[in-house]
């Protein structure tokens, strides 16, 4: 069965574009204009996937998404403004699952709905039911389960977005190598995908800032200015 997209956008032309661009994949759309009337569908009728954006009259994103997980775990990307860090950071607190800034490759944007779709159907399966385990990623305290993009440190869980987990994965497969910036947006982003390196600063501050969440002396990713990042928990 194909996997319904719910889109939630003032702007009719990128609603209309997504939904054209997520048909051609195979999935089903329903389509939105506002935050209250998403609402209501979105809780009575829930997709298996929300994006919406996060500037809207009536009711912005980050109030659509505070109320939906009054009710609802439904997963959710939203969508921002390339200055908004505040409002990512309040968004991904309050439960979203990514987040992806305008102007954004809808490539980007399917290849993110597709890798939280399987994240969520792996996370219901009992453990043991998959054909093909993958093998959990242990550094030191740090476990990553990648086929559920589950992660925890020294026992507890920490919730990272997608892209965040794929920069986090990158860095902890190989201890003590320096990976640049490029080598980090490669991993996290489609090929031929332009990313400025202000976004891969930003991702490495929120995940130092959840991790420390759980442990204050959290200091496993480390800067070295001018070339990189590296991981050196082992």
């Amino acid at each position: 069965m194909s996997a319904t997209i719910a889109l939630v956008d003032d702007d009719r032309n990128i609603l209309t574009s997504v939904s054209i661009a997520l048909q051609a994949e195979g999935f089903v759309t329903r389509l939105y204009t506002d935050g209250e009337n998403a609402l209501k569908a979105l809780t009575e009728n829930p997709p298996d996937l929300a994006v919406f954006d996060i500037k809207m009259p009536r009711m912005d994103g980050l109030e659509l998404l505070r109320r939906l997980r009054e009710k609802s775990n439904l997963p959710v990307i939203f969508l921002t403004s390339k200055d908004d860090e505040l409002d990512e950071a309040l968004g991904l607190a309050m439960g979203a699952d990514d987040y992806i800034s305008k102007p954004f490759s809808q490539r980007l944007l399917i290849a993110r709905i597709r890798a939280i779709l399987r994240r969520t159907e792996l996370a219901a399966q009992p453990a043991g039911t998959e054909e093909e385990e993958v093998e959990l990623l242990v550094r030191g305290r740090l476990e990553m389960d990648p086929a559920r993009h589950r992660v925890s440190w020294g026992g507890q869980e920490v919730t990272l977005t997608v892209t965040e987990f794929l920069i986090l994965e990158s860095l902890a497969r190989r201890p003590g190598v320096v990976k640049t910036r490029d080598q980090l947006m490669d991993a996290a982003y489609q090929e031929d995908m332009y990313v400025d390196d202000r976004t891969i600063d930003s991702h490495i501050k929120r995940l130092r800032r959840k991790f420390r969440q759980v442990d204050d002396q959290f200091d496993a990713i480390d800067t070295l200015y001018g070339r990189g990042y590296r991981f050196t928990e082992e």
